[in-house]
């Protein structure tokens, strides 16, 4: 029998806290628009938090599949960026302590993490925990930023109505932390933003905005939110300039919107999923996008 424990170590004492939250995000999922990554990525960047937990990487990586980045110069190594899955310890505006769970998803001992992950969370004394990722939809940017929320009660996703039925899909190490601790009586929750299928590929802040508004109205941890938000403006307005220069791109856009709109009063019964619908496919889109994603790439850069 093999000891979760021994997936993880314990930084420093463990902190007193309350029923605290523990919101979490694993790279290599599906997250469209990054909308996980860019979520709790912003709170790291923006809240002080350090490093409660950490977990074994060496046992949990396929580093042939995810190679960590090194950097060579001239003659000789000078870096190589380390992984890490970490669990921070973080406050938000109201001195509130939650905790955020990062880093690359595990390619191996699935159930075994997720043991882990419970012993930790029985340890801090967790009250619910939260994920959020991003889904490709087709959805018009220019329309409410919608998400299906799920959760180990009905009560927890707060009755929300969701485009799906019943599907089977690839699974993830954050579903499965959901689905087993829930099933022990744990509260889990979870966000999957709409994020439109031309931008799926590109860093979407409306997203990540969306996300941790999402988890505010859930938990009623207070987040800054200015940066977030004035870097979804921008890129508003950046999409907004690229589809002004196309006519095909816009008119590509007003299909989406007729869609759309008609799927939001029931005129139509089709998921916004829907592959026989006369709209472009999301590589359509994107492609026309590529210039537009480029010239954002060179100006961060």
């Amino acid at each position: 029998m093999f000891d979760p424990t021994d997936l993880f170590r314990l930084e420093g004492e463990l902190p007193e806290l309350t029923d605290p939250v523990l919101l979490y995000h694993f790279e290599g999922f599906v997250d469209a628009g990054a909308a996980g990554r860019l979520a709790l990525g912003h709170l790291l960047a923006e809240l002080e938090h350090r490093v409660v937990a950490t977990f074994d990487v060496d046992r949990l990586l396929d580093y042939r599949s995810r190679r960590p980045v090194m950097t060579f110069d001239s003659d000789h190594w000078t870096d190589y960026d380390t992984p890490e899955l970490a669990v921070h310890l973080a406050y938000d505006l109201t001195g509130t302590p939650f905790l955020v769970m990062t880093g690359p998803e595990p390619d191996r001992e699935w159930e075994l993490f997720t043991e882990a992950v419970e012993v930790l969370v029985a340890k801090l004394g967790v009250s619910t925990l939260v994920t959020v990722h991003g889904i490709p939809m087709g959805v018009p940017h220019t329309r409410p930023l919608g998400h299906t929320a799920h959760g180990s009660k009905p009560e927890l996703a707060g009755g929300s109505p969701s485009p799906f039925g019943k599907v089977r899909v690839p699974g993830s190490a954050a579903a499965l932390i959901e689905y087993r601790l829930g099933a022990k009586g744990h509260d889990t929750l979870g966000f999957a933003l709409h994020v439109p299928h031309y931008l799926a590929q590109a860093e979407y802040p409306q997203a990540a905005l969306a996300a941790l508004e999402a988890i505010t109205r859930a938990t009623g941890l207070v987040f800054p939110l200015d940066a977030l938000g004035e870097a979804a403006e921008r890129t508003t307005g950046e999409i907004e300039e690229q589809i002004s220069a196309s006519a095909e791109l816009s008119g590509a856009i007003r299909g989406l919107e007729q869609q759309y709109d008609a799927f939001q009063t029931g005129a139509e019964r089709e998921s916004l999923l829907a592959e026989d619908t006369p709209m472009p496919t999301g590589e359509e889109l994107a492609a026309q996008f590529e210039a537009f994603l480029a010239e954002r790439d060179d100006r961060d850069s």
